[in-house]
């Protein structure tokens, strides 16, 4: 009596397809799957606070001698953008292409030195963004092809 349920797969040859490109999975897995959710929940906390920036919402702390100092809504604006292309990479990052993980770092990267620079305006949300691209870009560059 034979113990399987069902047809037992065949794996799938390269170029066939159902497999994916090379360097690329379908999904992926363990700290990438968590990069890339991060990166999607970062991504969304940047433009959120880059609306209540062009909006000039009362939450931002005013600092009149700061050297990186901008208009606030100059700030606004690059945190949306910054935001919205770490959010899309994210979902990239999720997907497992090669590409997204490359330019996950990268925007990662810019958006800690973003956050770094605007430390003075909110500097717990700052401080909190900091840590999780961090994060990112630890989880990013640790990754290993199995």
């Amino acid at each position: 009596m034979s113990s399987s349920v069902g047809p037992t797969p065949t794996p799938a040859t390269p170029g066939s397809h159902g497999s994916p490109a090379p360097g690329n999975k379908p999904w992926v897995s363990g700290t990438v799957l968590f990069a890339g959710v991060l990166m999607l929940v970062s991504g969304l906390l940047e433009v959120f606070r880059g609306i209540m920036a062009i909006a000039e919402d009362a939450v931002f702390v005013s600092t009149p001698r700061y050297v990186f100092r901008f208009d606030l809504t100059s700030w606004g604006w690059i945190h949306l953008v910054v935001g919205a292309l770490l959010a899309l990479t994210g979902l990239f990052v999720i997907k497992g292409m090669l590409w997204a993980r490359i330019a996950g770092v990268l925007f990662a990267a810019v958006s800690l030195v973003d956050n770094f620079l605007d430390i003075p305006s909110y500097p717990l949300w700052s401080l909190v963004l900091i840590a999780l691209d961090v994060f990112v870009i630890w989880a990013l560059c640790a990754y290993r092809e199995a």
